[in-house]
């Protein structure tokens, strides 16, 4: 295990807040995992009563990917989660590993592993010892991430006979969530993930999905519609956040940018309407704070890059 890190940053652009971050910490993990469940624990330095968001990251990613989402909201004052799963590229599991076909299901109990071991995420930094609110809970994930929170937020996989629906969870966010499967999944897709198939009539959670029009998807033989499946068939899925010409990391969530980054598609603008919805989203669904969720609506209607569609 490396060194824990610990740093103090500045807020996202916008806010004011000061971040501490500290990674890695290490979360019992569940039986046949092989190795250690590291997370990052981002929080805001001062403020108490603290919502908490668990992150799970796109497939080969990190702890220490999405930054852009990962601040910003801790900076907004939540305590944000992100644990490493399996299959990120900082551990290297090969294809031919025994727990290569199970990694779907090691990504769900590593977020339940979060949640069943708060005490160590408070833990982990000085001072944040009571002031996790632990009735305030979200999942947020992007790509398989989405996928993964999803089924914490009662997505469930046809065929499979076990839900993970969990209660704690009170929102949740679903940036580039998979779509159906069946005769939707390209024969890539089908052959490699059969856990591909997915079934949303069970997500009730208050749920934000986030989608980009121009995210078209070798997985699927759909084009960027499938992005925004769960929008359509879960109950729970209050809203959906269009990016206009975003693909698949929806203008550069995964990454801080930088001046010779600032181009298609990569776009500061459709990061910072990712940010703001998903807080305001956020404080909706965990708090009732309508007036923030209303303000972030009309703030998206004036402009060109970005729709919102409400049920």
């Amino acid at each position: 295990m490396t060194a824990t890190t610990t740093t103090t940053t500045p807020a996202s652009p916008g806010t004011t807040a000061k971040v501490i971050s500290v990674r890695p910490v290490v979360i019992p993990s569940s039986a046949g995992r092989g190795a250690e469940l590291e997370v990052r624990v981002s929080a805001p330095v001062d403020g108490s009563a603290l919502p908490v968001v668990v992150f799970s990251h796109g497939f080969g990613s990190s702890m220490d990917g999405y930054g852009p989402l990962a601040n910003h909201w801790a900076a907004e004052g939540f305590v944000v989660v992100q644990p490493t799963h399996l299959d990120s590229s900082s551990l290297a599991v090969p294809p031919t590993d025994p727990r290569t076909p199970h990694i779907w299901r090691h990504r769900i109990d590593d977020l339940v592993a979060v949640l069943d071991h708060l005490d160590v995420v408070e833990a982990a930094i000085p001072g944040l010892s009571g002031r996790l609110d632990r009735d305030r809970i979200a999942v947020a994930g992007h790509s398989w991430g989405a996928t993964t929170a999803s089924a914490l937020a009662g997505a469930s996989v046809i065929g499979e006979r076990q839900g993970w629906k969990d209660d704690r969870v009170g929102a949740a966010v679903l940036l580039a969530i998979a779509g159906t499967g069946g005769e939707d999944l390209s024969p890539f897709a089908a052959e490699h993930f059969p856990f591909m198939n997915p079934e949303f009539a069970g997500l009730t959670t208050p749920s934000l999905v986030v989608g980009g029009d121009a995210d078209q998807s070798m997985l699927s033989t759909r084009g960027p519609d499938w992005w925004t499946d769960a929008f359509r068939l879960a109950p729970g899925a209050e809203a959906l956040l269009t990016l206009h010409g975003a693909e698949h990391y929806l203008g550069g969530i995964h990454t801080f940018l930088s001046g010779h980054e600032l181009k298609p598609p990569m776009s500061a603008e459709l990061v910072e309407v990712v940010q703001g919805t998903s807080t305001a989203f956020l404080r909706h669904a965990l708090g009732g704070d309508e007036a923030a969720w209303v303000d972030a609506q009309r703030e998206v209607a004036a402009r060109t890059a970005a729709r919102v569609d409400v049920k």
